[in-house]
This record gives C-alpha cells, structure tokens and sequence, in this order.
C-alpha cells in the first residue's frame, strides 16, 4: 500500500494506524509505485489550495484519477477526502479540486469553529468501513470546512454510493463510499480503536 507524500498530512500517524491495521506501507510521491499498490491513502490537513498546490506538485490528482479509472482502492482522509470534490471555497477564494464528485466544500455552519473533537456518525447498514461498529461508536473530527451536500446524480448502472452524515451545527459528510473511492472527514489515525477497525476494515477489502 502507498500513504501518498505530497507535502501535506500526518504521514507518521497515518503510517504507524495503517501498520496497525495490517497494511504494509510505503510512504512515497512515486508515480509508479502509487499506480502499481493494492491501495492507495491520500491523507491531508490544512488549506483546501495548499493541499492542491501540492497533489499537482507530484501529478497526484492524475494518479488518483488513474488508479479509479482502473478500478483501484483510494481512500482519502480529512482534506484528502475534501479536494476529491468539483472545488473548494475558503475565505472567498474558489479552487479546483480532483473532481472526482461534483459538488462544492465550504465553510460549515456552525456557532463553533473549527469542529474539534469527537463525533457519533450516522453510517448505512452495509457500509464496508464501519462494518462491525456500534452505532455509538465516535470518531475524532478536526475542520472547518467539509461537504455538505452530495450532488452525485443516481446511475442505473452503478452501485449508490454509501453515504454517511454528522452534523456539527449542521449537516455535513463524515465518510463517502463509491466504488473504489472512499474518504473520511475525520481522522481514523487519530481516532483510537475505533480508527483502527475501520482502517482494517478497509484494508481487508483490497
């Protein structure tokens, strides 16, 4: 597996969680190695166009757009899910992200900010991630900014995506499930036993 270093994410945290949950990883900016991995983790934190700037930097958005193209596991983490959208507005100022979904991520509403702290999710029945998992089960958030709707129209032809909500204020997306694409708004490397399951859960299914 390949936790991709493009100059943003807590690449030592998410590698020693990834070990834990029985991966063996290779942290690396490689092209080919990022494209050949059974798995492919793009962590991040910080700005919305920080994290761009960097994934181009080292073609990332490129690898992502051709290991799912291909049919293989990504999974993006915090600002590694977020910039898998159309775009990103922060303090007025709109970037393009991977476009891998439609839809925008802003500013959540919400009377405290940044979200800090742990949060109950909302997940569907048969989601892979939180297989296994109590309804109680609480995940450690740490943002700003996130999706909050989900604009991906229905396709007959493709499994619906599993969809799972929070609120903080409002509601917003904590983990998305399409395909070979999954992310999370929370930190599963700082998430305690609860990250780990679903990191193992997710290594499983690759």
């Amino acid at each position: 597996m390949v936790l991709l270093d493009y100059g943003s994410g807590n690449l030592h945290s998410a590698e020693r969680a990834l070990v834990r949950a029985g991966a063996q990883v290779e942290v690396t900016a490689d092209h080919s190695a990022a494209l050949a991995a059974d798995g492919l983790v793009v962590p991040g934190v910080g700005a919305f166009a920080a994290c761009m700037a960097g994934l181009r930097e080292v073609r990332g958005e490129r690898i992502i757009g051709q290991r799912l193209a291909g049919g293989r596991p990504v999974l993006g983490i915090c600002v590694g899910m977020q910039i898998l959208f159309e775009r990103g507005v922060e303090f007025g100022v709109e970037t393009e992200g991977c476009g891998e979904w439609p839809g925008t991520v802003d500013k959540l509403e919400a009377p405290v900010l940044p979200h800090m702290g742990w949060n109950t999710v909302d997940a569907p029945q048969d989601s892979v991630l939180f297989a296994g998992m109590d309804p109680g089960t609480r995940f450690y958030f740490v943002h700003t900014y996130a999706a909050r709707t989900w604009d991906l129209p229905p396709s007959e032809h493709l499994a619906a995506p599993k969809l799972t909500w929070t609120e903080h204020g409002s509601r917003f997306l904590a983990a998305v499930e399409n395909g070979a694409l999954s992310a999370t708004q929370f930190h599963p490397e700082k998430s305690g036993d609860a990250g780990a399951q679903l990191l193992s859960n997710w290594v499983k299914s690759l």
